[in-house]
């Protein structure tokens, strides 16, 4: 079932379920959705979307349990991340990655699975400790990122750990989308403790 994404005034994600209409509303060709679609579909100049973009596609067990698809998305992260930093407000993708592609059934099913919780997680997303999620809280959040994201590649062959990269992922990008600080200290926690777990398993 389509939804109509209800954007924010300024076009961009607001919320989980926006996303997902938005994802749901990508184009495909001949059964196969790239990302050059999801992020025409999403938008491309907000780092919170992108990030709970990346996060979610981590996250979902029909798609992050792919091999490479964490390793795609870190590479996602960190181009946008550094762009972020470097104060760009639109941002540039290489051909290679916009090409990739992921089966339409699969992002269709991923979408589905991720309806449920969608809804009871907007429910508590609200503006608080702003200071976390604009200026310089926003660096800060995209520091923790590229860090994430540079962990993920050996993630891929330390049990449960890209799952929680692909959480912080998405934590964070609730943050910046709903202005909540609440969900930014959370996501440092879960940066941390993944990062944590990927240093002991690698030593």
């Amino acid at each position: 079932m389509n939804h109509t994404p209800s954007l924010d005034e300024q076009g961009n994600v607001s919320s989980i379920e926006d996303l997902l209409d938005c994802l749901d509303g990508a184009d495909h060709d001949g059964g196969r959705t790239s990302v050059d679609h999801i992020l025409s579909a999403v938008g491309r100049r907000s780092f919170g979307p992108l990030l709970l973009l990346a996060g979610l596609i981590t996250l979902a067990p029909v798609i992050g349990d792919i091999p490479g698809v964490p390793t795609l998305m870190a590479v996602l992260v960190v181009l946008v991340a550094i762009q972020l930093l470097l104060g760009r407000d639109h941002f540039w993708l290489p051909a290679w990655l916009l090409d990739r592609s992921l089966a339409r059934d699969k992002l269709d099913r991923a979408v589905a699975w991720m309806r449920k919780p969608a809804r009871a997680i907007d429910r508590v997303l609200h503006p608080r400790l702003r200071f976390l999620t604009q200026g310089l809280g926003a660096l800060g959040i995209s520091v923790m990122c590229i860090l994430i994201a540079l962990a993920m590649p050996p993630m891929e062959i330390i049990p449960f750990t890209a799952n929680g990269a692909g959480l912080a992922l998405t934590v964070f990008g609730l943050a910046l989308i709903a202005n909540d600080g609440l969900m930014a200290l959370l996501g440092y926690v879960i940066t941390l403790g993944t990062l944590a777990l990927v240093i002991v398993n690698l030593m």
